[in-house]
């Protein structure tokens, strides 16, 4: 390989940047909804191919499918524009960042580190579609966001509350709250005061799985049924891992690996978790004349 390789500093969390990669027509992870997109490389194509490989059957479709951001970085690895552009969406309200219910508390506001490079159309679009999106922090880890369209989080959410005792509740906060909101918590005078929610309906936002208490008065946003998606992503992410750690130094063909039958803690999917190793940074990218070869990073 003429290309030379440079071992870039370690990261948070000891993660190596990821190696650039080849040409996407040899990346057998690279699918449809990106090669043939219009916004080919786009992160909006990204996302969707992404969720598209969300398993709903295994949630009973009870979620929003997720797609992780570090999953969105597999597929478009330029990040260098990326922080400016969520910070304009944020602005515009076209972002909201939440919390699992389930999700340990005491995770602080978070500097959001740099996301996706989004090219001029795609971006020009993004900013006029208020709220295509939204970016919630998924709580084991800093830096696991998970990426999901705002349409299907309503969709999910307003499902799961159907005939409960807080759908009313529930309602009017992603009516009034949601929209207006890029906030990552809530306090007690903003719910009061300024969108008008008596104490007994935050309490009913809670028990519906909506809001989660950070503490005295104060609430992360959160995804209701989210902790279960965690638990699967969090041990398919390590049995992965540990295909890459077992190979013949630590070391596999992308495409070996994809061929291989999944052992049972993947839930979600190699394809699904492959993404995420790649764009995690915790394997490195190597172009070979067989492929992309997956190696785990030197420690």
């Amino acid at each position: 390989m003429s290309r030379k390789r440079q071992r870039l500093v370690p990261e948070t969390l000891g993660l190596k940047r990821w190696r650039e990669r080849g040409h996407a027509e040899a990346d057998p992870l690279r699918g449809e909804a990106v090669t043939r997109s219009p916004h080919s490389g786009s992160a909006r194509a990204a996302v969707t191919e992404l969720v598209g490989l969300f398993p709903r059957g295994l949630f009973e479709d009870a979620l929003p499918p997720i797609a992780l951001k570090s999953q969105v970085y597999s597929l478009v690895p330029d990040r260098t524009a990326a922080d400016r552009q969520l910070r304009k969406n944020l602005q515009y309200g076209h972002i909201k960042i939440s919390l699992p219910r389930n999700a340990q508390r005491g995770v602080e506001h978070l500097t959001l580190t740099p996301f996706f490079s989004l090219p001029s159309i795609w971006t020009q679009k993004a900013l006029q579609e208020q709220g295509e999106i939204r970016i919630i922090q998924l709580g084991f880890d800093l830096d696991a966001h998970g990426i999901i369209f705002t349409e299907d989080y309503k969709n999910r959410v307003l499902k799961a509350c159907d005939g409960r005792s807080y759908a009313g509740a529930v309602q009017k906060f992603l009516a009034s709250v949601l929209p207006a909101c890029g906030d990552l918590s809530f306090q007690q005078d903003q719910m009061t005061q300024t969108f008008g929610f008596r104490d007994t309906e935050i309490t009913q936002l809670v028990n519906a799985g909506v809001l989660t208490v950070r503490d005295a008065g104060s609430w992360w946003l959160a995804v209701p049924g989210a902790g279960r998606f965690i638990k699967y992503f969090v041990k398919g992410r390590q049995a992965v891992l540990g295909m890459v750690r077992k190979a013949k130094y630590r070391e596999l063909l992308l495409s070996e690996l994809l061929g291989r039958r999944a052992p049972a803690a993947v839930r979600l999917g190699l394809a699904y978790h492959v993404h995420d190793l790649i764009g995690a940074q915790l394997v490195d990218c190597v172009s070979t004349t067989s492929g992309t070869l997956l190696r785990l990073p030197e420690t």
